[in-house]
């Protein structure tokens, strides 16, 4: 009798408790970004109620960015020192309250405010990564954080779906402040569901923790350099949003406001260092034992694939619907329906790349999704209203897939580095795909889509090349020792 292959799951076995575990994670996820991308569908009833300019409509949606940011590293130092369940069940009821404050505001401040503050939630995909980690071993681990991420991140096309419909059914000029309340009550709901219904690790397991929160542990001074290199790309992002704002660009902030921000923004870049250093000073003069070392350089490169497979979604997924109505004249509602089919392919393509990682190999799998991306994207690059439409839809899921799947085959390998520090890890990793959605999406601002298809082809292949030469196949075990000095050996394939 043969034995069943230990890389698949059934994701109906209820009864076996990671798969339980599983199902309430990736539903807390999808909660997450249905509150995350609550506005966007909704942005045209609430500029007509409130009298919202073009301007303050355009600030609503980079505030509800910005945070998201630092927030995924912040979230991830969180959940390692806390745990997934607490952590997870925390930020929804907490973003619940923030959907009311949201949906009974009268004015644009609170509207602002509110909505920067509710960027926050966008974070919560990266606690799902270490509750996965710990329930799930290294050979299955890459289709099931797969399955979490795609079925997770699902969560923004069931706003973009349910929630104009919720607020035409209600009608009246407050349907959209029922449909965002509605999203705050399920929030609410299934935070509470989700403590009671979780734990952080199997039965008998240890949640390993990190040793100091602040910054991320490292093994040596040349990942302290890097480290601290690596850290700069998100304070720019951070930046390029002040300058969005600024008197040269939308010009919602003064100009004192503007250096004062860029001031504050190199201010925290150099805590952020000093904290590094507070860390970590004794590696630049007493080496890390063998136990304790891990690469950093792991890492860094998985923030640069993150950046370009997530980040370029992001992008995409924001100009695409324009894109078509330029390029094919079509109406507003065929380009949605049309762009809508990039988001699609996620139920399944961020699954399919974790599970090619889990048969394939990891380090195989990613540089040949990114291979693959390089080409789709300078076909598309090509695109004019020559081309039959129905080929191009397929060109840009074609796209779509690749860079899902690749945004899958990245986390396949994140918890594979140093497990209690995953959370953290998975932070910056996460932090930089909302770096290369700032990024890519500024430089459209400046260029045709023609270039801007380019320049996403161009950062790809760069980093594939960091791929090929800088990334190592997990292999081994991962060393964890415990309080007491008892040492722990964990599988990575």
């Amino acid at each position: 009798m043969s034995s069943p292959n230990p890389m698949k799951l059934n994701l109906f076995a209820l009864s076996e408790p990671k798969i339980r575990i599983l199902h309430f994670t990736w539903g807390a996820f999808f909660v997450s970004f249905l509150v995350w991308f609550n506005m966007a569908p909704l942005l045209g009833s609430i500029r007509e109620a409130l009298g919202l300019t073009s301007q303050e409509v355009k600030t609503l949606l980079i505030l509800n960015l910005a945070l998201t940011i630092p927030a995924r590293v912040i979230i991830g130092m969180l959940v390692d020192k806390f745990g997934p369940k607490i952590t997870f069940s925390s930020l929804l009821v907490i973003s619940s309250f923030l959907c009311f404050a949201f949906a009974l505001a009268q004015d644009f401040q609170t509207l602002a405010l509110t909505r920067f503050l509710l960027g926050f939630v966008g974070a919560g995909f990266v606690i799902g990564i270490r509750m996965i980690s710990e329930w799930f071993p290294a050979r299955q681990t890459g289709l099931a954080q797969g399955i979490y991420g795609g079925w997770g991140n699902f969560g923004s096309a069931g706003a973009a779906i349910s929630l104009p419909l919720i607020a035409l059914w209600i009608g009246g000029e407050d349907g959209w402040r029922y449909a965002v309340g509605l999203t705050g009550v399920i929030a609410l709901i299934y935070g509470i569901v989700f403590y009671f219904s979780v734990s952080d690790t199997p039965k008998g397991s240890t949640y390993f923790k990190p040793k100091k929160v602040g910054a991320l542990e490292i093994s040596s001074p040349g990942d302290f350099v890097l480290y601290c290199l690596m850290q700069a790309p998100i304070f720019l992002a951070l930046g390029v949003l002040v300058w969005k704002l600024s008197p040269i660009n939308m010009n919602l902030l003064g100009a004192g406001a503007t250096y004062g921000l860029y001031a504050f923004l190199l201010a925290l870049y150099g805590f952020q260092v000093y904290q590094i250093f507070k860390i970590n000073g004794h590696v630049l003069k007493t080496p890390v034992s063998e136990m304790e070392r891990y690469s950093f350089k792991q890492v860094a490169v998985l923030e640069l694939a993150y950046m370009v497979t997530f980040g370029s979604e992001l992008a995409v997924v924001s100009m695409l619907p324009l894109f078509y109505t330029d390029v094919f004249k079509l109406d507003l509602i065929t380009a949605g329906l049309l762009a809508s089919a990039f988001a699609f392919t996620n139920l399944v393509a961020r699954p399919g790349g974790g599970l090619l990682s889990d048969k394939f190999g990891r380090k195989k799998t990613l540089w040949v999704l990114l291979a693959g991306m390089v080409i789709a994207y300078i076909v598309l690059s090509q695109v004019t209203a020559a081309f039959w439409l129905p080929l191009v839809v397929a060109i840009t899921m074609a796209c779509s897939f690749l860079g899902q799947a690749g945004s899958g085959a990245v986390f396949a390998m994140v918890p594979l580095i140093k497990r209690r520090m995953t959370g953290q890890i998975g932070g910056l990793v996460g932090a930089y795909g909302n770096v290369g959605g700032v990024l890519f999406l500024t430089v459209l601002s400046f260029v045709a889509p023609k270039i801007f298809f380019l320049t996403i082809a161009a950062a790809i292949l760069a980093t594939l090349l960091f791929v090929l030469f800088f990334l190592d196949e997990p292999s081994g075990q991962m060393t964890e020792v415990l309080p007491d000095g008892t040492v722990e050996m964990i599988d990575v394939n």
